[in-house]
């Protein structure tokens, strides 16, 4: 069986890693610390604590795989963070693991449109933040190797949903004059449609937008919230704090994904809210 290693075993690796595993592939996971490691110890596949960003420690690894994911989470840190995690990481696993396929997990943030338009993968990137522009520094240097481009929209799934908890917690607000377009993706929405990219003859030096088929208003998600929990509306005003993603207002398009026949299993915030998120949150 084909041979995969994940090299960032978190909340989106491990989903993917036991997709894989599950499916006969050989897995091998990393995260960065020896704590990570063990807890996912009682995994059918070995995880090994093996940071990214260091050439050392990731040329010292024994192995061989036809496929490396690289989808280390930056774990909220600044553009230097992003510098060395994704751009240094994917150097290191490049030069480690050659003639290995290279997926690289970026982000939609790379797409900085502010009109509401729709974005397909042929759409123009100039993201305004350094933290974007390292992630496509990262995908032109994973694809001048041969490698695939998967970026992803908001990520949110079972115990994780960021538009969620600050409903929940009161710090939500609606900005009628900046009501712009959330495109999300399910947790394992992401790990299938790697399996399904990578599960197949995978084509080299692509680009795929993973996202879910419906993006929606801010205004939009939270009246559906509050009309499922029976709560109020949030307040109305502008965010206290700098957007993550950043400013931009588009709508992703999955259509190249879905052109080849992979279907979302949660098409729709409203699908995934109900029959897996708002479940995994204990006390709403």
């Amino acid at each position: 069986m084909p041979r995969i290693l994940i090299a960032g075993c978190g909340y989106v690796g491990q989903a993917t890693a036991d997709l894989f595993h599950e499916a006969g592939w050989t897995v091998e996971g990393w995260t960065c610390s020896p704590e990570s490691a063990g807890v996912l110890a009682g995994k059918g596949y070995p995880v090994y604590a093996v940071d990214i960003t260091d050439r050392a420690r990731v040329n010292a690894r024994a192995g061989t795989f036809d496929v490396v994911i690289h989808c280390a989470s930056s774990r909220g840190g600044n553009a230097d963070t992003y510098r060395q995690i994704y751009l240094n990481g994917a150097r290191n696993l490049l030069d480690r693991f050659v003639g290995s396929i290279i997926v690289f997990t970026s982000s939609t943030s790379v797409y900085a449109q502010t009109d509401g338009s729709w974005v397909t993968e042929e759409s123009e990137t100039k993201p305004t933040r350094q933290t974007g522009r390292t992630l496509l520094e990262t995908e032109n240097l994973v694809l001048a190797h041969g490698g695939i481009v998967a970026r992803l929209a908001g990520i949110y799934g079972p115990g994780r949903s960021a538009l969620l908890s600050k409903f929940l917690s009161g710090e939500a607000t609606v900005d009628p004059e900046s009501d712009r377009f959330i495109n999300q993706v399910h947790r394992d929405d992401i790990a299938a449609a790697l399996f399904f990219l990578l599960d197949r003859q995978p084509q080299a030096k692509q680009v795929y937008n993973d996202a879910a088929d419906q993006p929606v208003r801010r205004s939009e998600w939270y009246r559906w919230l509050a009309e499922r929990l029976n709560r109020s509306l949030p307040r109305v005003g502008r965010p206290s704090a700098q957007r993550k993603r950043g400013d931009s207002n588009k709508r992703v398009s999955n259509a190249k994904l879905r052109t080849l026949g992979w279907t979302p299993r949660y098409p729709t915030f409203a699908d995934a809210m109900g029959k897996s998120v708002l479940p995994s949150f204990c006390q709403f």
